[in-house]
């Protein structure tokens, strides 16, 4: 949410020279600064940005919030749950923004989640939980995680581990004098540590430029039993329960959002030292959110293969898809389905809801060859499917039905199916199928999904036709198609060298390109549009006679502003559909703010093709991302560039 922000600048007669002197807290030499004005700036001119957000931050600081990372947290009204160790601790994304309608206040509801446990808690863990491959099962659990020292309230990423250093060797400060990190910690900030012999956590800063010009690079050392781990573990992830716990403090109405940042609000303005640090620079924030007038795009028609309807409020067609055929069916005639010898029951009691759903969905089913294994070991899954894909070099399908969430099994299915095969799979976990009241429904999705893996389409919408005459809409299959294309990024390597890359494959194997999603932040839009998006253009000139219009959206996701509906004097979630593009939309891009689909918890023809797509192809890219990253490890064989090889919903 916005709230005005207003700025009084001082005569610039009155400013003349100002000379300060200050003392280098490093090396404590002293320092003479001489400030002279040389312009004067609008109020709402970019460069006054960053300095408005450091007064801000100050006024944060005043209010005894902490600052970590990007936001603003309150450790006094932290929530602390005991059984799960977890603590949560509430605060506000803040930042003053320029925008069409003037300087606001953008601020969101955060939280940030703390474990009890610090880094040398999950190192004893795993230590007590088996001695043998110790040191690798601690680089597996904690490299990538991100800890948070309290003793300064900063985050950092776990890159390493050195295992040869422990707080008892010693580093050089910077005035050259050298010091243990027993020492420094006891005399810095009067925490002793206990452990003597733990190993040393390494953080390794992005590369920066000094003020030199040189490029700044280095390593930070923590201690683990001072660095407390953050976010929430993976075994509470999958916890039904505790995510319950979890999400109940987290997850807030309309109305409880709009109560908290006006409690803020009020913190701010009837705060003595708050209203002096605002005042000492010209500067003012109202109390009141802002009020904007939006509208609603038209409800949506889906198209099936025999039928259309219009979406509900809640743009849910589950019922629908499940009961007529859906937009384009490919016979699955030779699949296999394996399973382990105690899932027995379960398999063919699947396979018989299979055959029942598939029809009123238009799917033409035939039974599957079962295979039913002796155990559900990694090897015995390998060794018997490689040995039917030899075997049956025709199979349409594997499909697989899992023992609990085994990411080695999963992982190992998926490459021999995607990489080294070239045939769609489809992991289903034993939990899943086993609620007898609920089967029908998953024999469902997971129709829908093999569907999709092996071509089908489930659905269309009418996708606009630009022209230089008129606009029309067109509803086709060819808009349920995508092509999968995959790129492996090196670290600090440019995104556009690989997106010229996948361009180019889509161009290849559609030779036509309506529209372009990718993820970017307000920083990079300027070097998108002044140097990326002319190199992408060239990508046009590999094919002769062919010049096409390309339209670049830019999806953004992670942002600060937060949309609700009033109803009288109570805020709700706005209906899907709803677009605001104006008032709170940036003065330097044509940009909205959209919401494409129904929050069941907490436009001109672009936007409407947009609220067409979206979310879909995110989704997607998403899905592929973590396919290809955290599960393959490489590129999937190319013959299954357009299967939706990603999904696995039920899994």
């Amino acid at each position: 949410m916005s709230m005005p922000v207003f700025n009084i600048l001082p005569n610039p007669g009155e400013i003349d020279f100002v000379d300060l002197q200050c003392t280098r807290k490093t090396d404590n030499a002293e320092i003479s600064l001489k400030i002279k004005m040389t312009s004067i700036l609008p109020p709402n001119s970019n460069l006054c940005i960053p300095f408005y957000n450091v007064v801000l931050r100050r006024v944060m600081k005043i209010l005894d919030f902490k600052l970590i990372g990007r936001n603003h947290y309150d450790p006094k009204r932290a929530v602390v749950l005991g059984k799960h160790r977890l603590q949560i601790w509430p605060g506000y994304s803040a930042c003053i923004k320029r925008t069409d309608g003037g300087l606001y206040l953008t601020v969101d509801i955060s939280h940030k989640i703390l474990r009890n446990d610090s880094v040398l808690d999950v190192m004893n863990m795993i230590y007590q939980n088996g001695k043998e491959n110790f040191q690798d099962e601690c680089m597996k659990e904690l490299i990538g995680s991100i800890a948070l020292t309290r003793y300064n309230n900063r985050t950092y990423r776990i890159d390493d581990i050195n295992w040869n250093m422990s707080p008892k060797d010693k580093f050089t400060l910077f005035n050259g004098t050298e010091t243990t990190f027993v020492e420094y910690y006891r005399k810095n900030y009067g925490i002793t540590i206990k452990e003597l012999d733990q190993p040393l956590v390494v953080h390794r800063p992005k590369e920066r430029s000094g003020v030199s010009g040189k490029t700044l690079a280095g390593e930070i050392l923590l201690i683990p039993e001072l660095s407390f781990m953050t976010g929430i573990p993976e075994n509470l992830r999958k916890d039904f329960r505790s995510m319950k716990d979890l999400t109940m403090h987290i997850n807030v109405s309309g109305e409880q959002h709009t109560n908290q940042l006006r409690q803020l609000l009020k913190n701010i303005n009837t705060n003595e030292a708050a209203i002096n640090e605002l005042d000492g620079w010209g500067l003012a924030i109202k109390t009141n959110i802002l009020m904007a007038e939006g509208r609603n795009l038209p409800a949506e028609t889906i198209y099936l293969q025999s039928s259309a309807f219009k979406t509900s409020p809640e743009v849910s067609w589950t019922r629908e898809i499940g009961r007529d055929p859906t937009l384009t069916c490919v016979p699955l005639t030779c699949w296999g389905i394996f399973y382990p010898r105690r899932c027995f029951d379960q398999a063919e009691e699947l396979i018989n809801t299979f055959v029942k759903v598939a029809h009123p969905m238009g799917l033409k089913l035939e039974r599957p060859v079962r295979i039913e294994l002796k155990d559900d070991r990694t090897e015995t899954y390998l060794k018997i499917i490689h040995s039917h894909l030899v075997s049956e070099p025709n199979v349409q399908m594997i499909v697989c039905i899992l023992t609990g969430n085994r990411e080695d099994l999963y992982s190992a299915i998926k490459k021999l199916c995607s990489v080294q095969s070239s045939v769609p799979s489809q992991a289903i976990n034993l939990r899943t199928i086993s609620q007898p009241q609920k089967l029908r429904a998953i024999a469902q999705k997971i129709l829908l999904q093999i569907n999709c893996k092996l071509g089908g389409a489930l659905w269309s919408v009418a996708v606009p036709l630009v022209s230089k005459v008129k606009y029309s809409w067109k509803n086709s299959t060819d808009s349920t198609l995508f092509i999968l294309v995959f790129f492996f990024f090196m670290p600090n390597e440019e995104l556009i060298d690989g997106f010229r890359v996948l361009l180019l494959a889509s161009l290849q194997t559609y030779h036509k390109v309506k529209s372009a999603y990718w993820f970017l932040s307000d920083g990079q839009l300027n070097a998108v549009q002044q140097y990326e998006i002319p190199q992408l253009l060239k990508c046009f000139k590999t094919f002769p006679q062919y010049e096409p219009m390309l339209v670049f959206i830019v999806v953004q996701k992670r942002i600060n502003t937060t949309l609700y509906s009033m109803e009288g004097e109570k805020f709700g979630v706005p209906p899907p559909g709803t677009v605001l593009d104006h008032t709170i939309t940036s003065s330097d891009w044509v940009d909205f703010f959209l919401l494409s689909h129904h929050i069941r918890h907490g436009c001109d023809h672009l936007q409407r093709l947009t609220y067409k797509m979206l979310p879909a192809p995110c989704k997607y890219a998403h899905k592929l991302a973590f396919l290809s990253g955290k599960v393959l490890h490489s590129e999937p064989s190319i013959h299954l560039a357009e299967d939706f090889i990603f999904v696995d919903l039920c899994y």
